[in-house]
């Protein structure tokens, strides 16, 4: 571009010196039309560059991990002036580690028209994926003079977790909730305060369990079968704080948001309700959200990347600590990086649980890890490592 400009400064003083040395009525024309170029560029481009509006589109706001998806970049031109090439530069990082990566662009802009540039992405990582439209440079059809629009635009994109397989199991205890009890839709239990199906008579049956009334009506016996309560308080806390600052804290980030999700998919198929617990950097709290299902789960998991911000300012779980849950539960568990004796200490001390866990995610090797610290169980997880980390977990 700046040899264009040297280019026509010099063709306007040879003109300027054509003009001088002759006086035909040829020489002056050309003289204004060649000064008159460069105007009619700056005019052309400033017109496009006032008169467009950059935004981006996206089909939906979330994606799986490893799935590529589709970003477009939206130029408006309401000017009568084509733009013949523009060159845009697209900056996409996680927020999680804030390692940008670039992608370049180039298309033309028509004028009095709307277009979408269309790229795509994949994320290897779960998080938040920013993409910001660094800017997208415009040229006059010369190529005398270039002007920035569209700066600074941008979108974000949740990247969700996927749950692993572990092996484990849900304890079954009495500590359920005296009332507003919850039951299973899908199995039969023993508590005698809700039928859950009806059914015909088979040996070894109870006999107390036998629907007398409704068996003299059909003459035949009728069992009554019993629900199963699902009610059971259970709590995960996630704890999202992490010092680590090298390549090994995006997979850090990673593996502590899969683990959540993985013993959440426990309880669900288990159709246990629970209540996951996470410092919301939106609220600048510890907020509590129930989980009876998969949707609620999504739903979560979603809210709770979104509330996080670029600089991940997640406190540690001591803040929670202070402020224990006033209920007994018949299982605690944390999902942390920072493992520390102080929390296990927190843990063991404010938490009334019948099965207390500490899941702690680790780069190094697992074998310097104590098996239990008083009544917390510790499960060490080598980072991207889920499965074959937690094998038998009870919660």
């Amino acid at each position: 571009m700046l040899l264009m400009k040297i280019l026509f400064l010099m063709l306007i003083i040879i003109c300027a010196a054509f003009y001088i040395l002759y006086i035909w009525d040829f020489s002056l024309i050309l003289l204004i039309v060649i000064a008159s170029l460069p105007i009619m560029m700056l005019f052309i481009v400033l017109s496009v560059k006032r008169r467009s509006d950059v935004s981006f589109a996206v089909k939906s706001a979330a994606a799986a991990k490893d799935e590529s998806f589709d970003i477009q970049l939206c130029i408006e031109n309401r000017s009568i002036f084509p733009i013949g090439k523009a060159e845009a530069v697209i900056e996409y990082y996680n927020i999680f580690n804030g390692c940008k990566n670039n992608i370049e662009l180039n298309f033309p802009i028509q004028p009095k028209n709307q277009q979408r540039v269309t790229f795509r992405l994949t994320s290897k990582f779960c998080g938040r994926l920013r993409i910001r439209c660094a800017y997208i440079n415009i040229f006059d059809p010369l190529r005398i003079f270039r002007f920035r629009i569209g700066k600074n635009i941008s979108q974000d994109i949740i990247i969700l977790p996927e749950g692993q397989e572990i092996g484990g199991c849900i304890s079954n205890t009495d500590c359920v909730e005296a009332e507003g009890l919850v039951f299973s839709e899908h199995r039969s239990g023993d508590d005698p305060t809700e039928v859950f199906d009806l059914r015909e008579y088979n040996p070894g049956d109870r006999l107390n369990r036998i629907h007398w009334k409704l068996s003299s009506k059909k003459d035949e016996f009728i069992v009554k079968e019993y629900s199963c309560p699902v009610d059971s308080p259970a709590v995960i806390l996630l704890d999202l704080s992490c010092n680590e600052t090298s390549e090994l804290r995006l997979p850090i980030y990673d593996t502590l948001l899969e683990l959540c999700v993985s013993l959440s998919h426990l309880f669900i198929e288990e159709e246990h309700l629970h209540t996951i617990v996470y410092y919301s950097c939106a609220e600048k709290c510890f907020v509590s959200r129930d989980i009876n299902g998969m949707d609620t789960l999504s739903a979560v998991i979603n809210e709770l990347i979104a509330s996080i911000d670029d600089k991940v300012s997640a406190v540690s779980p001591t803040e929670y600590f202070n402020v224990p849950p006033n209920r007994r539960l018949t299982s605690f568990t944390l999902i942390t990086n920072n493992y520390s004796n102080a929390d296990l200490l927190a843990i063991d001390e404010t938490i009334d649980a019948d099965i207390k866990n500490a899941v702690a995610v680790t780069v190094d090797d697992i074998s310097g890890f104590p098996e239990e610290y008083s009544s917390v169980n510790i499960i060490p997880v080598v980072v991207g490592k889920i499965s074959s980390s937690v094998r038998a977990i009870e919660l």
